[in-house]
């Protein structure tokens, strides 16, 4: 049998289209579903960041400026769940069940594939929304503006932490799933230069509002270095990533980066 052709180049357009529609509720016709439209989707995965995180920094803004800094840090951290359906969310809590029950990489796996949430996965949920609220709640009570580049910062960090997860050196850790399609399609220039483009856009948004333009590359860095730091545990512990490994580390690196900005004050 003759080896299948590879797969044409997909266009940057199909890649936005793969991940609106795998990394969104926002409703995209997606026109390619294979390997070479995942990379591009996981490359430009930081502009479906900015979009989801606009309109959450939207609705916190509001609800902070006519109800108070804590409504608005929930508003946001629920817009962002609502607009992702709690994907992240719920691969966070998979891979705490994972990690936490101390099992074989094949027994972890078959653990995070169940429907249900352990108590590992309740207690890291529990601990990473309340400290994404208490660092947002902080930000709004500055103001109103100040929340918003909060949170289109975490939404930002958390989807460039996606192309670090599908490194070409990162394998899968089963066939099959969103996990295996992604899984090594993305070269370490490309999440350098997605990363790196993210973060000039945010360091002008934030000089623009008065922040030092460190200020906010520095929270994607350390935020996207978090959730590396998980990665590689992960793919200690599983021989590889998961479609919720990939979650996890968009909660950590947003979760993160929105510690970084609250400890820098």
């Amino acid at each position: 049998m003759r080896d299948e052709p590879p797969a044409a180049p997909a266009s940057w357009a199909d890649g936005l289209r793969f991940g609106f529609g795998t990394l969104s509720v926002l409703r995209v016709r997606v026109e390619r579903w294979d390997r070479p439209a995942a990379g591009r989707a996981m490359v430009s995965a930081p502009v479906v960041g900015l979009v989801l995180g606009a309109i959450a920094a939207g609705a916190g803004a509001l609800f902070g400026w006519r109800a108070g800094a804590p409504l608005g840090a929930v508003a946001a951290v629920a817009a962002l769940a609502a607009l992702t359906r709690g994907l992240h969310l719920d691969g966070l809590a998979d891979v705490a069940d994972g990690l936490g029950s101390g099992k074989p990489a094949e027994d972890a796996l078959r653990i995070m594939k169940q429907s249900d949430i352990g108590p590992f996965g309740v207690l890291t949920l529990v601990l990473v929304l309340l400290a994404q609220v208490a660092a947002l709640t902080g930000q709004f009570d500055v103001s109103p503006a100040r929340g918003a580049l909060a949170v289109l910062t975490a939404a930002a960090a958390a989807r460039c932490a996606l192309g670090w997860g599908c490194l070409r050196s990162v394998p899968a850790a089963r066939p099959g799933g969103l996990g295996a399609m992604v899984a090594g399609t993305v070269t370490p220039a490309a999440a350098t230069a997605s990363t790196a483009g993210t973060a000039l856009l945010l360091a002008a948004l934030g000089a623009a509002d008065g922040w030092s333009a460190l200020r906010l590359p520095l929270a994607v860095g350390v935020g996207v270095g978090c959730s590396w730091l998980l990665l590689r545990r992960c793919v200690r512990r599983f021989d590889g990533i998961t479609g919720d490994v990939l979650g996890a580390m968009a909660e950590t690196a947003a979760t993160g980066s929105l510690v970084t900005l609250a400890l820098l004050g």
